[in-house]
């Protein structure tokens, strides 16, 4: 009685454990296609973006262009110490 018990939830794990493999198997021919379209396309618009942003902007050829200001003051952290400049000396 308790062999017939183990065989049969056993069964019936190698058959839950089969159904689900199955199952995500046929999932993922039909929504992998899907999610990988949807990921090409975001792509494609994020690159077509940038080149019409790009084509806007009235930059020469060879031009250097700063997009961003360096801060003006520069703080020093003096809990730290003192810096010392030292050279290595050959003996």
């Amino acid at each position: 009685m308790m062999q017939e018990a183990e065989i049969t939830s056993f069964l019936r794990t190698l058959f839950i454990i089969f159904l689900v493999w199955y199952g995500l198997k046929v999932i993922g021919k039909y929504v992998a296609p899907f999610i990988l379209r949807r990921a090409v396309n975001k792509f494609e618009e994020k690159i077509k973006s940038q080149q019409q942003q790009a084509s806007k902007s009235n930059v020469k050829v060879g031009e250097t262009v700063i997009d961003k200001k360096p801060r003006d003051e520069k703080t020093s952290n003096s809990s730290v110490g003192e810096y010392v400049d030292f050279e290595e000396v050959d003996d």
